[in-house]
C-alpha cells in the first residue's frame, strides 16, 4: 500500500520539507511557551501587511480577473491544456474545485458574514440604516466581494495556465516554484528562489488549513453541546478532530481519483439538497429575490467595493483579511486545479474557477446568510443575539433551528461543516505533498504525514488556547505578502504563454515578419539610406 522508504526519500525535496515543516513546528513551540508574544508579533505583521500591501492586493486581484477574462475571450482561450481529453467528468471536476476553494468557509462564514454586514453596514455603503430591508443588498454584495470573481480568480484564472504549460510542455515539477518558470526558465528547478517560493506557499496553505481544523473542533464541540448536551470540553474537541482526521486518511490513501472526488461530490450533493429544501420549504422567494437584487448591487458597485480604501481598520478586519487568505492559498489550490484539469481548454478553466465557482459560492451565501437575514427581519434578535454572544457556530445553529425541520437541521449543518473541512484538509494535504515532491501522484506516506501533522498542530493550539489558532489564521495574511509578489509576473506572462499554446495547436496563425517594404526603417537603417 505504501512505497518503500528509499523510493520516498528520492522523491522528496528535503530542503523544502524541512524548512516549511520546521517553521510550523517552531511556531507551535513558541506558542507553547510564549503565546502572548507570538500573538503580539503576528498582529504587528498582520497590520503591516494590510497597511503596505492591501492596496496592491486589491489591484492585483482585479488585474488577475481582467487578464484571465481577456485570455479566455480571445482565440487563445480555445487552447487545450496537458492532453487531448479530460480525465474526469465535468461535474466531478467542478465539484473538486468548488469544495477545495470554498472549504471551511462553506458553512460558518456563509451563515455569519452576511449577517455581520446586515447588522453593521460596511462603510463604503453610505446612508443605509443597519438591520433594515435596505441593508440586505449591501450586506450580501459585500460577502460576494469577499468570495467573488476577483477572489476566486487567484485560484487559477491565470496561474493554472502557467503551471500546466511549464509542467506538461517543459517538464517542470508540480510545485509553486513553477509559477516563476517564465522569469527564470529551467534554472528555477534548483534555485534558492524556487525553494523560497515553495516554502512560503506551503506555509501559507498549511497555516490556513490548520486554523479551520482547530476551529472545527471548537465549533462542532459547541454545536453538539447546544444540540445534544455533550460536554463542550477539550476531550470532545480532540475526538472531533480525530474523527475528521480518520476520514481524511481514508480519502488520502484512496487518492484523488477516488477519495477526494467522492468527498467533493458528496459535499456538493448535500449542499444542493439543502438549498433545494430551503427554496421550496423555507424563505425561497426571499432567497431568489435577494440573490438577484444583491448581484445587481455587486455588479453596479463592483469597482467601488473592490477599490475602497476609506476605513483601514474595517478593511483589515474584513475584506483584506479574506483577500489575504485567498492569495495565501492561491498557488496550492492552483496546483490542485492544474493536477485535475488535463484536457481542459484555457477558457473552461477560467469559466469554472472565476465564474461558476464564485457564482455558486454567492448563491450558497444567499441561501444560508440570506435565510438568517430573513428570520432576523421577522423577529429581531433571533439570529443576531446568538451571533453576538456565541460567534459563528451559534449563528449557524440559530439559523438552522429557525428553518423548517428545525430539530434536525442543526445536526445536518454540523455534518456539512465537517464535510467541507474534510475536503479542504484532504485537498491541501495532497497539494502540499505535490509541492514537496513535484509529482502529480505523491507517495501516500507523505500525504498521510501532512494530514496527521496538521491535525496534531491544531490539537496543540487548542490546548494552548489564548489565541494560538487565531494567530495562525492571521499568519496566513502575512504569508500572502511574498505569495502575492510571486503572482505579479503572471499578469504579462500568462497571455504570452496562452498565445504560444494556441499557435502550437494551430488555433492562431503565427505572425510572419512583415517585409522590409512594409516596415518602418529603424533609425540606423534610415541613416544608411540617406547616406546613399
Amino acid at each position: 500500500m505504501f512505497e518503500s522508504w528509499s523510493s520516498i526519500r528520492e522523491k522528496v525535496d528535503w530542503k523544502v520539507f524541512i524548512i516549511s515543516g520546521g517553521t510550523l513546528v517552531f511556531f507551535v513551540l513558541m506558542s507553547l511557551f510564549k503565546v502572548d508574544l507570538v500573538s503580539k508579533y503576528v498582529n504587528i505583521g498582520f497590520d503591516l501587511s494590510i497597511r503596505f500591501f492591501g492596496a496592491y492586493w486589491q489591484i492585483l486581484m482585479l488585474a488577475t480577473f481582467a487578464v484571465g477574462a481577456f485570455i479566455a475571450l480571445s482565440k487563445s482561450g480555445q487552447a487545450t491544456l496537458g492532453q487531448s481529453k479530460p480525465d474526469m467528468s465535468f461535474f466531478k471536476w467542478v465539484a473538486i474545485i468548488v469544495t477545495a476553494g470554498l472549504g471551511a468557509g462553506g458553512v460558518f462564514w456563509a451563515a455569519a458574514e452576511p449577517m455581520y454586514y446586515f447588522l453593521e453596514v460596511p462603510p463604503m455603503h453610505t446612508g443605509i440604516a443597519a438591520s433594515t430591508e435596505e441593508a440586505i443588498g449591501p450586506a450580501l454584495a459585500q460577502s460576494y466581494m469577499s468570495w467573488g470573481f476577483t477572489a476566486w480568480s487567484v485560484y487559477g484564472a491565470i496561474s493554472t495556465l502557467v503551471i500546466m504549460y511549464a509542467h506538461h510542455n517543459k517538464g517542470m515539477p508540480l510545485k509553486p516554484r513553477t509559477l516563476l518558470y517564465p522569469i527564470f526558465g529551467e534554472k528555477i528547478k534548483d534555485s534558492k528562489w524556487g525553494t523560497f517560493a515553495d516554502v512560503f506557499c506551503i506555509i501559507g496553505a498549511a497555516a490556513g488549513t490548520i486554523g479551520p481544523i482547530g476551529f472545527l473542533g471548537l465549533q462542532v464541540s459547541y454545536g453538539v453541546n447546544a444540540i445534544f448536551g455533550w460536554s463542550d470540553s477539550f476531550s470532545t474537541q480532540v475526538m472531533i478532530i480525530i474523527g475528521l482526521t480518520a476520514v481524511v486518511l481514508v480519502s488520502t490513501i484512496t487518492g484523488i481519483d477516488k477519495g477526494i472526488q467522492w468527498l467533493s461530490r458528496l459535499n456538493v450533493n448535500v449542499a444542493v439538497l439543502i438549498a433545494i429544501f430551503l427554496l421550496f420549504f423555507g424563505p425561497g422567494e426571499f432567497i431568489i429575490n435577494s440573490f438577484i437584487s444583491s448581484m445587481g448591487t455587486y455588479a453596479t458597485e463592483f469597482i467601488n467595493i473592490s477599490t475602497y480604501r476609506g476605513d483601514q481598520e474595517w478593511l483589515g478586519y474584513w475584506m483584506l483579511f479574506f483577500f489575504g487568505w485567498f492569495i495565501g492559498f492561491g498557488p496550492l489550490v492552483a496546483l490542485l486545479v492544474a493536477r485535475i484539469s488535463r484536457g481542459r481548454k484555457i477558457r473552461e478553466v477560467f469559466l469554472v474557477v472565476a465564474i461558476i465557482a464564485p457564482l455558486t459560492t454567492n448563491f450558497w451565501f444567499t441561501v444560508l446568510g440570506g435565510t438568517g437575514i430573513f428570520y432576523e427581519l421577522q423577529e429581531k434578535g433571533t439570529i443576531s443575539v446568538a451571533l453576538t454572544e456565541g460567534g459563528l457556530p451559534a449563528a449557524i445553529i440559530a439559523i438552522a433551528q429557525s428553518m423548517p425541520l428545525g430539530t434536525i437541521m442543526p445536526s445536518i449543518f454540523l455534518l456539512l461543516t465537517i464535510l467541507f473541512v474534510v475536503t479542504t484538509v484532504d485537498s491541501m494535504s495532497y497539494s502540499i505533498s505535490m509541492s514537496v515532491t513535484g509529482i502529480g501522484d505523491p507517495p501516500k506516506a507523505i500525504r498521510v504525514f501532512w494530514s496527521i501533522i496538521m491535525a496534531a498542530i491544531a490539537v496543540i493550539l487548542i490546548k494552548i488556547g489564548g489565541g494560538g489558532i487565531s494567530a495562525l489564521q492571521s499568519f496566513v495574511v502575512i504569508a500572502a505578502v511574498p505569495v502575492s509578489l510571486i503572482m505579479l509576473p503572471l499578469l504579462w506572462h500568462a497571455p504570452r504563454i496562452a498565445k504560444k499554446l494556441a499557435i502550437e495547436q494551430g488555433i492562431v496563425a503565427e505572425q510572419k515578419p512583415r517585409s522590409i517594404d512594409n516596415q518602418l526603417l529603424a533609425p540606423n537603417q534610415y541613416s544608411k539610406s540617406e547616406a546613399k
